[in-house]
């Protein structure tokens, strides 16, 4: 009986384009019954709900892991001194962050998955690491501004007020 409901579940947890898809092929003349509907009494759905879940899984920890890479490649190529597109990484980041973020919404049931919550903490640790680099790196870059601000009004400047305001302490 728990595995009907759990079978039941998964098939009110399936989001509408699912559905979509199933109406389309059975408008095109190959209609076939949704693996994950209830039916009492048959072992082979069950079956069946369990390799649709590890499909999600997969499809998951393939986006997890997707995001992971970018993030390290990043993360290696600031800490290394490389070159870096910043506005290709960023648009690649959040490409693969709305992804996960979809994936996560669609599939929320997964989040109590061993395997899927140490690829998460796993994640948070390279992207933590990342913004720390990251954040390095901006400080460094205002740093540098701050010096070529600096350096551009003391070029302007003739020294003409400069004298003055030091004597009247301003």
């Amino acid at each position: 009986m728990q595995a009907q409901e759990g079978a039941a579940a998964v098939v009110m947890e399936q989001p509408g384009e699912d559905t979509e898809a199933m109406t389309m092929e059975a408008a095109s003349g190959d209609a076939l019954l949704p693996v994950l509907l209830p039916n009492v009494g048959n072992e082979a759905e069950i079956d069946g709900a369990d390799g649709a879940r590890a499909d999600e899984m997969r499809g998951l920890l393939a986006a997890i892991r997707r995001l992971e890479s970018i993030v390290e490649e990043e993360t290696a190529a600031l800490a290394t001194g490389k070159k870096v597109d910043f506005d290709d990484f960023s648009a690649r980041k959040s490409r693969s962050m709305l992804e996960f973020v979809r994936l996560m919404r669609a599939r929320m049931h997964l989040g109590s998955e061993v395997e899927i919550t140490e690829e998460i903490q796993r994640l948070r640790q390279k992207l933590e690491r990342n913004r720390s680099i990251l954040e390095m790196h901006y400080d460094a870059v205002r740093e540098v501004a701050t010096i070529i601000v600096k350096a551009i009004k003391d070029a302007e400047s003739d020294g003409t007020y400069t004298g003055r305001t030091m004597q009247d302490g301003k």
